[in-house]
């Protein structure tokens, strides 16, 4: 017989950049996109976005640094507000008081377990 612990299902994002970021996470729920923010996660620190299963293949992430600074970014668009939020619906951002950000599409690969690393952007 084996004995062994539930192994929790969840999506991580880890800070590699050397700055404090803030990120917010979109996702399906019944067809209806939600998204959700603010996670503060420091230099080299992670936090769990994600604390259930993972029962979405795609996850949506938009990150900027505590000045505003974009760490990272995509082609999907999606709303977001100032303070913590939680917001069903991707249409009429602005119409509907809120800010349009441009969120990173991740392909967990029907995992359940996805951890997302941002890193500095290249020096040059």
């Amino acid at each position: 017989m084996l004995f062994g612990t539930c192994v929790r299902a969840e999506f991580a994002v880890c800070n590699q950049t050397f700055d404090v970021v803030n990120v917010a996470i979109g996702k399906f729920d019944e067809n209806v996109l939600e998204t959700s923010g603010w996670w503060t996660i420091g230099p080299n620190q992670c936090a769990n976005v994600i604390d259930e299963e993972l029962s979405v293949r795609y996850v949506y992430v938009f990150a900027q640094d505590v000045f505003g600074k974009i760490v990272l970014s995509g082609a999907t668009r999606m709303c977001v507000a100032p303070d913590k939020f939680e917001i069903r619906g991707e249409g009429d951002c602005i119409v509907r008081g809120f800010i349009e950000a441009p969120f990173h599409e991740v392909d967990t690969l029907r995992t359940e377990r996805w951890t997302l690393f941002l890193t500095p952007p290249p020096s040059g």
